[in-house]
């Protein structure tokens, strides 16, 4: 009776078990491709891919919509997206895993591997160490310095020089803000500590043994390739296509591209302790060492549900969420937008590649398919983010509106039109060009050759600037004038490349 008593018991366990390990949310099973079609549509997006990983498994790998607005190519699951910042926790695995192999420590300075790296403050110099670039932790503020080398004509040399130059807004370690140069400067100690470049580190070290064989460490090689989503944005409510952004002077931050079937064996990876395939790919101390805490973001604020705390790693933003784990992270560059999902206590990891950059949709359906798969209430959260997009961009084209009204009213400048055009030097970015044309201004740039700006007078010295890319923006542009004569401007651009101004001085 005992005997027939505990077999029952093993039998149901077992069974459980197993349902725990088979049963997939129906959100996955009978309602994903209808939500994501219907997504698409609502959010203009011209394609999509998503890769779903669970219990070591890839439970959904495929693609949606096209790959262009121009083409009728299909997204599949190969098709390449840039996964920007998400090529952070790569260039992070890596440098941890040179310290696991004793080449380097964490704890190493940074002129330990560039001698001849400098910041402004020599005090800084003297202590910025490796973990402080792998976590934002320099005293930037977030994207400071970005315009500089955000598809500019500058070397990764000079990008590194134009950082130390720099003077940064917080503390050095007093406070978190995204700086993006900072894990340029990771990927040349890697190639200093190691022998070999970054690129020749992920693709030997992490792409080939986790068989992505068609990820792209570098945007310079995507020419050579097919089945590739092209970028686009959207001004106001145009959907516009984008040249691929030439990212490699930043490549350690932000120029992988990749798939959602490669991904797929990333997040195993990353899901199952280093391993894929049968084999230890990354130590996994090495794995558990980049979500380690470092820096604190700040609140979290979910939409629903609990959580308590938002950190960064090294690589990975950190959370809680309903009482579990998240690691996670965004990447947005030039018309494309994605997020890579890990929650390691239940085994899930999400990919959602986009291409184009305006849209929540890349998180709303990540949510999704967490709260699906923790059984949680389903939210919709597509149309609530949809919600809060149209009343920003809404209120973006009713400050445009208003600034061309002003426009209209045609107000004369307190000096000539002509006195604004010159040659104006900024300390650290170098020099831009204003000439006239017509009744308007045509401002370029020393480092950015293929970007124009066209400014148009509104009043009280302010210009409206328009950027030929609209990756830049459309912002107003104040110029300083004392006594009829032009000694200044301010330039910005939009906040999705930088949030700092640069004073622009006339020479």
């Amino acid at each position: 009776m005992k005997k027939q008593f505990a077999l029952t018991i093993l039998l149901t366990c077992f069974g459980f078990l197993l349902f725990s390990q088979n049963s997939t949310p129906s959100f996955i099973t009978d309602s994903l491709d209808k939500y994501i079609n219907r997504a698409i549509k609502k959010w203009n997006i011209p394609g999509l891919a998503v890769a779903i990983v669970k219990d070591g498994k890839v439970v959904v790998s495929k693609g949606y919509g096209k790959q262009s607005m121009s083409r009728k190519d299909k997204v599949d699951e190969n098709t390449l997206f840039m996964i920007g910042s998400n090529s952070k926790a790569f260039t992070s695995t890596l440098l941890c895993w040179l310290q696991f192999d004793n080449k380097c420590t964490l704890s190493d300075k940074v002129t330990k591997w560039l001698p001849t790296f400098s910041m402004k403050d020599p005090w800084v110099t003297k202590e910025l160490n490796l973990t402080d670039i792998l976590c934002h932790r320099i005293g930037m503020e977030t994207f400071q310095g970005d315009f500089m080398y955000w598809t500019s004509a500058l070397t990764q040399d000079e990008v590194v020089k134009k950082f130390g130059e720099l003077t940064p807004v917080y503390g050095f370690r007093s406070k978190w803000g995204y700086t993006n140069a900072a894990f340029l400067i990771a990927g040349q100690c890697i190639k200093s500590i190691s022998g070999l470049s970054w690129e020749s580190n992920v693709k030997t070290r992490i792409f080939d043994p986790l068989q992505m064989n068609r990820t792209k460490a570098l945007g310079v090689e995507l020419p050579l390739m097919k089945n590739i989503a092209a970028p686009h944005t959207l001004v106001f409510d145009t959907l516009k296509l984008l040249p691929y952004p030439k990212l490699d002077n930043l490549s350690p931050a932000a120029s992988i591209s990749s798939s959602a079937n490669d991904m797929s064996h990333w997040l195993i990876c990353q899901l199952d302790s280093g391993r894929y395939d049968g084999k230890q790919v990354i130590p996994f101390s090495v794995i558990k060492r980049t979500r380690r805490p470092e820096s604190i973001i700040g609140n979290s604020n979910p939409t629903f549900n609990s959580t308590h705390f938002s950190l960064y790693g090294l690589g990975w933003e950190l959370t809680d969420y309903e009482s579990r784990e998240i690691v996670s992270h965004t990447g947005g560059v030039n018309g494309f937008v994605s997020s890579v999902t890990l929650l390691p206590e239940e085994n899930l990891g999400v990919v959602i590649l986009t291409n184009t950059d305006q849209n929540y949709l890349y998180e709303a359906l990540k949510w999704e398919i967490v709260d699906a798969y923790m059984k949680l209430p389903y939210r919709d959260y597509s149309d609530l983010y949809y919600e809060y997009f149209q009343y920003s961009s809404a209120q973006d084209l009713s400050d445009y509106k208003a600034e061309r009204d002003t426009i209209a009213m045609h107000k004369k400048p307190s000096t000539e039109l002509k006195n604004f055009a010159g040659h104006y030097t900024n300390t650290v970015y170098g020099y831009l060009d204003i000439k006239t044309s017509g009744n308007n201004l045509v401002m370029t740039f020393e480092h950015h050759p293929n970007l124009t700006a066209t400014l148009e007078y509104m009043n009280d010295g302010r210009f409206l600037c328009t950027y030929d890319d609209p990756t830049f923006g459309i912002r107003v542009i104040p110029f300083k004038i004392v006594n009829s004569q032009v000694l200044s401007l301010q330039l910005r651009v939009a906040q999705f490349v930088e949030y700092t101004e640069y004073e622009f001085v006339k020479q």
